[in-house]
């Protein structure tokens, strides 16, 4: 039986709502990837060019500390990885994440919050950036998550 983990990171709470809908489908387990400083609202404002979040994403070599250590992965095929779309792309704890696990053998699957922007932009970067891991598929949340998408997306 293949064992899911269901990785991600909400800086408002609205990725973490589409993670917990997705656990409530799957039976996957949970890790949220919660930064070691959290980000006020002032940080996330993308009108001020100044803030931490921009900056951040700036810097291509950025790698902000997580909280908690990334869980022991050799029990699970397939990671789930969710995350906002900053910049179109993927927030640089993410990188992080990645970069603090052991992926190589795991089917990751993505899945993104955003305004209006897709999700290719952030497989094409993951792909570009970690050429050894297995990015499956990706898929942008803005609605209502229904079993039948989750079944679509996983390719059940």
């Amino acid at each position: 039986m293949e064992k899911t983990l269901i990785a991600f990171f909400s800086a408002t709470g609205i990725t973490a709502r589409k993670a917990l809908e997705i656990a409530k489908i799957t039976g996957g387990d949970l890790f949220e990837i919660i930064p070691k400083e959290k980000y006020s609202t002032a940080d996330l404002d993308w009108m001020k060019t100044g803030n931490r979040s921009t900056l951040e994403m700036k810097d291509l070599s950025c790698r902000p500390e997580m909280k908690d250590e990334v869980p022991d992965c050799s029990k699970y095929s397939r990671i789930l990885l969710g995350f906002p779309i900053w910049w179109y792309t993927a927030p640089r704890i993410i990188n992080t994440f990645l970069e603090s696990g052991d992926f190589a053998v795991k089917e990751i699957y993505i899945f993104a919050t955003s305004g209006g922007i897709g999700v290719s932009k952030c497989m094409a970067d993951l792909q570009q950036a970690y050429p050894l891991l297995h990015f499956v598929k990706g898929v942008l949340l803005n609605r209502d998550v229904e079993v039948a998408d989750m079944n679509e997306w996983l390719g059940k």
